[in-house]
């Protein structure tokens, strides 16, 4: 039994086909179906039951396939342990990132941060926070970007900023003419927010009056900012966007951009990884490439005015 062997489990088990399995492990199918099937044979157990499509894992296989993540996570671990004490950032460090914070984030440290560590990989999976908290307790991911507090167990978290929503009001709207909002005006009759999923979403609703949530239903519903700023641009309502949302928008579209009277609604981004980790100086690192890029752009502590009007949600709705 080997290391490869068993990352080639893994990877039919998350693909459920060799074919596919066997592109993204960079080796050729025959290859890793006989890796497998050389498992097999010394465990006496089929994992794989090959006559269905997609492949399905056997009832001792999923028992396998748990132990296998189990066991590439210690070994991973092992070498952690080594680079840690040498004070060494190199290697794969696999980061979950939210849809609502990847694309005004990443590429702000993205390039920064493999410059000043040419030996690292940082390899970014957008995930939403579901997702993203299982991965961190399986072990394929290292750590995850995230609205916080989650209140997880075994996960610990480390706030990276603190970042004011705004309000995306086109010409025409009901609310065109005011130079700053209020949360009592928000209405969801002419509010356009993002599907079922996006934690963003709930931190919206969050804000908005429990009796127009009664009696105004939700009209349109959308994946994407860039969907609801051109639903707001036609004529459909408007938006709220996080603040380095807002900030990369055309110039043509600033004008639209109204923020909040203070206390202005916040949420917190943070960075989280699991209490057994042993990246302690990849986490530091990070943290302080995000935070120096985004000092003087956006709050990197908590004040009080933060502190008054924190978006804060029921644990089942992040």
């Amino acid at each position: 039994m080997t290391l490869v062997q068993l990352q080639y489990v893994l990877a039919v088990a998350e693909h459920k086909n060799f074919t596919i399995a066997a592109e993204k492990s960079f080796v050729t199918q025959p290859t890793l179906s006989m890796q497998i099937q050389k498992l097999e044979k010394e465990l006496n157990i089929d994992i794989f039951d090959r006559t269905s499509h997609p492949i399905k894992i056997t009832q001792i296989g999923e028992k396998i396939v748990a132990q296998a993540k189990t066991i590439l996570m210690e070994a991973n671990r092992m070498k952690h342990l080594v680079n840690e004490e040498k004070g060494l950032l190199e290697g794969d460090f696999v980061i979950g990132v939210i849809p609502t914070v990847l694309p005004s984030l990443v590429p702000l440290f993205y390039k920064t941060f493999q410059k000043n560590n040419p030996k690292s990989n940082l390899i970014i999976k957008e995930l939403q926070t579901d997702k993203i908290i299982k991965g961190i307790k399986d072990g394929s991911l290292d750590f995850g970007i995230v609205v916080s507090p989650l209140y997880e167990d075994q996960i610990i978290e480390k706030p990276l900023y603190y970042e004011p929503l705004i309000a995306y009001v086109p010409k025409g709207h009901r609310l065109s003419d005011k130079d700053r909002i209020k949360e009592s005006d928000l209405d969801t009759a002419d509010l356009l927010i993002l599907q079922e999923g996006h934690c963003f979403r709930n931190n919206v609703l969050a804000l908005c009056d429990t009796t127009h949530m009664k009696n105004r239903p939700i009209k349109l519903e959308s994946g994407s900012f860039e969907a609801l700023i051109k639903l707001a641009n036609d004529g459909y309502g408007m938006t709220l966007l996080p603040s380095l949302v807002a900030e990369d928008l055309p110039n043509d579209l600033k004008g639209n951009i109204k923020d909040f009277e203070s206390p202005v609604p916040t949420r917190e981004v943070a960075l989280i990884y699991h209490q057994s980790q042993l990246r302690n100086s990849f986490e530091k690192e990070l943290i302080n490439t995000i935070q120096s890029i985004l000092r003087g752009k956006i709050f990197l502590e908590k004040d009080e005015k933060i502190e008054s009007n924190m978006i804060s949600l029921p644990v089942n709705n992040r």
